[in-house]
């Protein structure tokens, strides 16, 4: 089994972050796993690109090449567009609908959402308000970690604890908020269409 997947967004949204709590989910069932990542301008708002492959048998190569991505897992709806060539035939993309305009004149948002509406496997969420839900707006990341984790082969057990160890030093109540924030991206995409094989 290998599963490829490109993280994109802008910096200061925890691209990194969510790459890391999806490879620690990897490791614990079991999975190789290598990871890069490609940062734009170092500042907040520069575009940020993480590689993550993780399979059965070791993985010799961090890159994912382009048209090879089971999933595009956006953090912004620009980023997830851009990086599209990454999508491999039968892949799938996840991704945020709120905007991070940090550009002079962003292009028409109805525009891009509709043409990652257009995909036959896409599934967009609204990140921002279901993070607000959980608790902090600052768990976003954490949402569209349960968001695509009916895509992901590992079982969603195994990213709860890893969540629940990522957050452990900041107390149970930041457990707990950031534990709703994975549930709530979960319930947010339909299981029938995103369902994959788990370790």
């Amino acid at each position: 089994m290998r599963y490829d997947i490109i993280l994109a967004g802008v910096g200061g949204q925890g691209v990194l972050s969510v790459a890391s709590l999806v490879a620690a989910g990897a490791l614990r069932g079991g999975y190789h796993v290598k990871q890069s990542e490609v940062h734009g301008m170092a500042q907040r708002g520069g575009s940020v690109l993480a590689h993550l492959r993780m399979g059965s048998r070791p993985v010799h190569s961090d890159i994912v090449p382009v048209g090879g991505a089971d999933l595009v897992l956006g953090m912004e709806p620009i980023e997830a567009l851009r990086h599209l060539p990454y999508l491999s035939a039968g892949g799938a993309i996840v991704t945020a609908v709120e905007p991070v305009r940090n550009m002079a004149s962003y292009p028409d948002l109805e525009g891009i959402l509709g043409k990652l509406r257009s995909l036959p496997k896409a599934f967009l969420v609204d990140a921002g308000d279901l993070a607000r839900r959980a608790g902090s707006p600052k768990t976003v990341n954490v949402v569209m970690v349960g968001a695509a984790s009916h895509l992901l082969p590992i079982f969603p057990g195994r990213l709860e604890e890893t969540i629940r160890e990522a957050f452990a030093a900041k107390g149970e109540e930041t457990v707990e908020m950031n534990l709703r924030a994975f549930r709530l991206g979960r319930e947010a995409v339909e299981p029938a269409r995103a369902q994959g094989p788990r370790a």
